[in-house]
């Protein structure tokens, strides 16, 4: 369950004056992590600008606004790891830590209160020293009998299958246009690109349901989102489970891709990295308690 570097610490965000069918799910994730606060726009309200906020569009289109996003990653790497990284691992880390929170404004929703919504980039920005993003929620879509299936923008769909589709295309179409601005950047195939967006579904999912004290359903639920084959998706959720040293379960799962961490520290591998071993992942998860 990786947490990106920039979130540890983060102050906790001012909660939204905003109230709409998204909120409460939003506020519980921000409880039991405060390193990640979502701030909900109004229709009319302008989209934060300046002060470290940058929108997911620019990230998209490629340009200025992402050299300036990867060069704080560049100073970052500097900084932690006293050497310079490769311009594509510089890449990938900026990717993980925007992916990994943006992935959690639909999936949070749809595992906390069955509302998937739908956030294309134009409809996000992300202040990633505070932890915070701003989004606008134009529609979503929910299950028969949900008690926001008549407000505005709402979608119901027919039942528990149609609405993880939803999931899958609503991180679809948020995904595909950032990855289309990191890709060139990255020199990986688009298999490959397809194949980390897939480890920050499942991995920032993961995590926040741990802090919730849900772990269990949300590996369950994971699985039935991505039981492979499910383009563009690559595999499975990839959850599997360990013995311990007294025969206590651990579970952990193979990542469909790799952060490129190992070009750093080659000894010091991510737990659910494919490179770390299975004795390796029992001795550091046991250790974790």
């Amino acid at each position: 369950m990786t947490v990106p570097a920039v979130l540890h610490g983060s102050r906790p965000s001012a909660p939204s004056a905003v109230t709409t069918p998204l909120t409460g799910a939003y506020a519980r994730m921000s409880a039991v992590f405060p390193g990640l606060g979502v701030r909900e726009l109004t229709g009319g309200e302008p989209a934060p600008r300046g002060a470290g906020w940058v929108a997911a569009a620019d990230l998209a289109a490629g340009g200025a606004a992402l050299d300036a996003f990867l060069a704080w990653d560049n100073a970052q790497v500097l900084q932690d790891y006293g050497q310079q990284a490769r311009p594509d691992v510089v890449a990938s880390f900026g990717l993980h830590r925007y992916a990994w929170p943006a992935c959690l404004l639909i999936t949070v929703p749809w595992f906390l209160e069955r509302r998937v919504p739908r956030l294309p980039v134009g409809d996000v920005s992300y202040q990633r020293a505070r932890g915070r993003m701003a989004v606008r929620v134009r529609s979503f879509s929910c299950l028969p009998g949900d008690p926001a299936a008549g407000q505005p923008g709402a979608r119901v769909v027919t039942d528990e299958n149609a609405l993880r589709a939803e999931v899958r295309d609503a991180v679809a179409e948020h995904m595909e246009a950032i990855l289309d601005g990191f890709g060139a950047r990255m020199r990986r195939g688009r298999r490959a690109l397809w194949g980390m967006a897939t480890d920050e579904v499942v991995e920032g999912l993961w995590y926040v349901a741990h802090l919730l004290g849900e772990e269990r359903r949300a590996m369950t639920e994971l699985e039935a989102l991505l039981p492979g084959a499910t383009k563009p998706y690559v595999g499975t959720a990839g959850f599997r489970e360990l013995s311990g040293p007294s025969g206590e379960p651990l579970p952990t799962r193979d990542r469909a891709s790799c952060c490129m961490f190992y070009t750093l520290r080659p000894e010091d591998t991510c737990v659910t990295c494919p490179r770390t071993c299975d004795a390796d992942r029992v001795r550091r998860l046991d250790a974790r308690g």
